[in-house]
């Protein structure tokens, strides 16, 4: 029983059997700081991989030459469009044209119509809608602004309460 604590502790491990307190301690010390330093090291490869665009381009290099490849035809295709309509722009408005003088030969009272040919009933109703539509939206529209953006009045008022206090 004159043994003391370091010796009973240690006597049942193989590795640490004649090693005190302070050498263990020291050895556990160690081995995490070798530990912390290959994670750092691992932690240091890979910051270095993911900013790395030439291993990045390797990586994807297939998606990449795809994708390349689809922009190509997308960009083709819209000045082969743009092309095409360019050409044949005269035609078209004479087609719309020819075909605008045909519903104005079918139906002249529809060519232009006027407010006057409307029921006052109806004006007033739409004219109504829309000034409610507007005074609604104006009141949204400053509520939003209020909750968002404090007015400086609002935040200067319990400063000057505070100090009256």
């Amino acid at each position: 029983m004159s043994q003391g604590p370091d010796t009973d502790a240690h006597a049942e491990h193989a590795i640490t059997r004649r090693m005190g307190d302070r050498e263990q301690v020291e050895q556990t010390a160690d081995r995490i700081r070798d530990e912390l330093l290959l994670t750092l090291e691992e932690l240091d490869r890979r910051r270095a991989r993911a900013t790395d665009l030439r291993y990045h381009v390797n990586q994807h290099r297939d998606l990449l030459l795809v994708a390349g490849a689809a922009a190509l035809v997308v960009l083709g295709a819209g000045v082969g469009f743009a092309l095409y309509r360019a050409r044949h722009h005269d035609e078209r408005v004479r087609r719309q044209r020819r075909k605008a003088l045909e519903r104005a030969w079918a139906h002249p009272d529809r060519l232009a119509t006027s407010i006057e040919d409307r029921p006052l009933g109806t004006e007033l109703g739409r004219k109504l809608v829309m000034i409610f539509a507007t005074t609604l939206a104006t009141a949204v529209a400053r509520n939003s602004m209020q909750s968002l953006v404090p007015s400086r009045a609002l935040a200067k008022a319990p400063v000057n309460t505070d100090k009256k206090s």
